[in-house]
């Protein structure tokens, strides 16, 4: 993750789970249990677009996001901070304000996928 949150002593919760379906549905489901619904509909959804596709590259676009989104859940500042982006973003009153918001959710969000692709 960022040096920015590393410095602020935020620590995971759980180990950073292997990059497959069953690793990363368990995680979630420790991390962020609240995502559970939508990690299974975006499991099924790849699957059938890669059939319909007869490609693994939306299978391997699903395992990344998530990959991203769970390590970003297994630091809860981290998470508090991603969530606290995002939301403010959404209830902005301007579109800079907006952007700056976004650029923060976007950030934390570039740092984990950089994280785990790096693991």
């Amino acid at each position: 993750m960022s040096a920015q949150y590393a410095e602020s002593g935020d620590a995971p919760v759980i180990p950073r789970p292997e990059r497959t379906p069953a690793a990363l549905r368990a995680a979630c489901a420790i991390v962020a249990s609240h995502l559970l619904p939508a990690y299974d509909q975006a499991k099924d959804q790849a699957l059938a677009v890669a059939l319909e596709h007869d490609s693994v590259k939306p299978v391997h676009a699903y395992l990344a996001h998530w990959a991203a989104l769970i390590e970003i859940e297994r630091y809860p500042e981290t998470a508090k901070a991603y969530r606290r982006a995002e939301y403010l973003a959404r209830i902005a009153t301007t579109p800079g304000e907006a952007r700056n918001h976004l650029a923060t959710a976007s950030g934390i969000y570039r740092d984990a996928a950089e994280a785990v692709r790096g693991a």
